[in-house]
């Protein structure tokens, strides 16, 4: 059993500087070899910081705010945060917010209208970094159970034995879900992480009313003025470059940046 104190005397496990547990808050856990997990005895108090109520969906009375277009996600637009949307062929498009060191990826999926798709992916992803050499530990969150862990980096296809700390927040909404995954400091840091979760509670999900598997991501595109300077940008490309043509659009090329 590996332990370490906390602030009140009490024993708390989690990750420190070295990779080993070290979660401040999270309760009593034990290391279990066998898998890479932390057997979870007890909740945690919810970060008192984080902001309540939401995510949101485009049905809902949610609160008014500035936020960005990126189709299935309305994201607010707060100050020092860049909104960036990805493309990769294995994970799709995504939209990742980024502050200062920190940043949070987002993803939305249909679910079934039972909901608990959460539970389910939770337990997957726990399994997926168990299986790359890396740990996990289930906690409470401020939007209920939540994965912290540590995951191998490194390039695709490459072994190695760093690791980098990584929260994995889920919501579930009506007939959709909703992902977040912190990275950087923010991801063991509460009070860095205190803005993303505000940030993740701000969000609203507009699932459209088409049928849709479970699973399935929903639709992120370009804001309006993104995707119009987008199309400025490759119709001046390829009056300039004769033969240039459009690449492919699995493959990650340029991001598109709102800075706000």
């Amino acid at each position: 059993m590996l332990r370490r104190r906390r602030r009140d005397g009490e024993d708390s496990p989690g990750f420190d500087e070295h990779g080993e547990p070290d979660l401040t808050d999270a309760g009593t856990a034990e290391l279990d070899r066998a898998d890479g997990s932390l057997a979870y005895d007890g909740p945690a108090d919810a970060d008192a910081d984080a902001a309540h109520g939401g995510p949101w969906d485009i049905s809902e009375n949610y609160p008014p705010l500035e936020r960005i277009d990126c189709g299935s996600l309305l994201i607010p637009a707060h100050e020092g945060f860049d909104v960036q949307i990805n493309v990769a062929e294995e994970q799709g498009a995504w939209v990742a917010v980024v502050h200062d060191e920190s940043g949070m990826q987002l993803q939305a999926f249909a679910a079934p209208r039972s909901g608990g798709l959460w539970d389910e992916v939770r337990r997957e992803i726990a399994e997926n970094i168990a299986e790359s050499g890396g740990r996990w530990q289930e906690v409470a969150g401020p939007f209920g159970p939540e994965l912290a862990a540590q995951v191998p980096i490194g390039e695709e296809g490459r072994q190695t034995t760093e690791l980098a700390a990584v929260r994995f927040l889920g919501f579930n909404g009506p007939r959709w879900f909703l992902r977040g995954v912190i990275s950087g400091p923010a991801a063991t840091d509460s009070i860095l992480g205190a803005p993303f979760n505000a940030l993740f509670a701000e969000v609203v999900v507009v699932r459209g009313d088409y049928p849709a598997p479970p699973r399935e991501q929903l639709e992120i595109r370009l804001p309006e003025e993104a995707r119009k300077a987008l199309e400025d940008q490759l119709a001046a490309q390829q009056s300039d470059e004769p033969g240039w043509y459009l690449p492919d659009p699995f493959s990650r090329g340029p991001e598109i940046t709102e800075t706000r």
